[in-house]
């Protein structure tokens, strides 16, 4: 008997999920056509409530019964749908059918729930009730998408989805330092923080405030964005304060992404790396909040906001220095030692600092020292900060070259000192 009663009572809740579901999405339809008169909707929240239970209905029919019923029921309810939106249109003048899919995923929900899976359901019924509700800002957003961002958008899509499952997961030629597989991964890690960090700016915007344009513009490419608040520095000597403000905080958007970097390769370095790095980003920031409370009634101009979200050339170039910086990296090791991982940092970090942190991070999971990579890791940050202050000096001068320098000496003060005592 109690077997009996705890089939009957699974059965009941599934059933209710299966309501709960149709009445969440009913209850977003409903609001959605508020405005329209009663009758003249091809469904409301009662209707839905109906159709997410019929769902569950139908799965449990077709459990009892034969798979086949719940397949005809679908039919039977999209052919109702699809009745019910040749009949109105002409009347309402509306050709969307967003409503009658959504009553079919109702549907479909409803029986996922019956069928063993409710929570997944319900899950997947608040996305569904999301992507409704959210008609308009998901429309605004597409309106404000360039063709460039789509393009990249897609291209990254195509190098994570499509080429990544292609590539072989195994090392190739000297010291089997080239993983394509590997390789490529790390490129679309990268590929995606610059794709995140354009978004976040574009969503912020500029004039939002010089602290969140720093720190995602810094997540995209703190270069890039020091190039060009130095350059927007030469022509507006006024603005000198908060560009340098700026700057500062894209650079110490450095260390968390390498952390973030570090983190995704090899966890077990990031409680010494997280010291080293982390010490280094906390200055860069106080110096950042005391240049933002110095000039927070300034603003940049929209200009902060440019920069391309991906580029399939660059993630190409990025691969290939991937590659190179790996091969190198093993082959200093093997015929300089530590100090020749070193020199490699030294040099890599004019340029950038993802692509060494990333194959010191790997080299660390299997035979670099720990202490080696984190402090290679730090020299690598230390010369770009110096670089990102040199292009401030030569572009800019002035109060920002002066302001950025000596915060570039004391960051680069401060990491080598965490390094001795590490």
């Amino acid at each position: 008997m109690t077997a009996v009663t705890d089939s009957l009572f699974d059965v009941f809740r599934a059933l209710g999920v299966a309501l709960a579901i149709g009445l969440l999405v009913g209850f977003e339809r409903g609001w959605a056509q508020r405005g329209v008169r009663t009758g003249e909707r091809v469904a409301g929240l009662r209707t839905f409530g109906i159709v997410g239970l019929l769902g569950g209905v139908a799965a449990l029919l077709g459990r009892e019964l034969a798979p086949v019923v719940l397949g005809l029921a679908f039919l039977a309810m999209a052919g109702v749908l699809i009745a019910a939106h040749v009949t109105s249109s002409p009347r309402t003048k509306d050709y969307g059918i967003t409503s009658e899919v959504a009553a079919l995923a109702t549907f479909a929900l409803g029986a996922t729930a019956v069928a063993g899976f409710p929570a997944p359901a319900a899950a997947a019924a608040v996305v569904v009730a999301v992507l409704l509700g959210f008609k308009a800002e998901l429309h605004e957003w597409i309106e404000r998408l360039d063709r460039d961002e789509l393009v990249a958008a897609l291209q990254l899509l195509l190098i994570s989805v499509v080429v990544l499952p292609l590539l072989p997961d195994r090392g190739y030629g000297p010291w089997q330092a080239i993983n394509p597989y590997r390789l490529w991964w790390l490129v679309v890690l990268i590929a995606g923080i610059a794709f995140v960090g354009h978004f976040s700016t574009r969503l912020v915007g500029a004039k939002r405030g010089i602290l969140l344009t720093g720190f995602f513009g810094g997540l995209a490419s703190s270069t890039a964005l020091t190039l060009n608040f130095a350059r927007m520095g030469r022509e507006h000597p006024a603005l000198h304060g908060v560009l340098a403000t700026g700057v500062i905080l894209a650079g110490g958007t450095v260390f968390p992404r390498m952390l973030f970097e570090v983190g995704v390769i090899n966890r077990a370095l990031l409680p010494r790396a997280g010291i080293a790095l982390g010490t280094m980003a906390v200055v860069t920031y106080l110096a950042a909040l005391a240049g933002w409370l110095a000039t927070r009634r300034r603003t940049v101009s929209d200009s902060a906001e440019g920069g391309q979200a991906f580029q399939l050339g660059i993630a190409l170039k990025f691969a290939a220095l991937l590659a190179v910086i790996s091969l190198l990296s093993e082959a200093m090791r093997a015929w300089f030692g530590d100090a020749g991982i070193y020199a490699l940092a030294l040099v890599s970090g004019i340029g950038d600092v993802d692509a060494i942190t990333l194959s010191l991070a790997h080299m660390a999971r299997q035979s670099l020292a720990p202490e080696v990579a984190v402090t290679a890791m730090v020299i690598a940050a230390v010369t770009n900060t110096v670089v990102k202050a040199g292009m401030v000096l030569f572009i800019a001068r002035g109060r920002m070259a002066l302001v950025v320098g000596l915060v570039a000496v004391l960051v680069a003060t401060t990491g080598i000192v965490v390094v001795l005592i590490l």
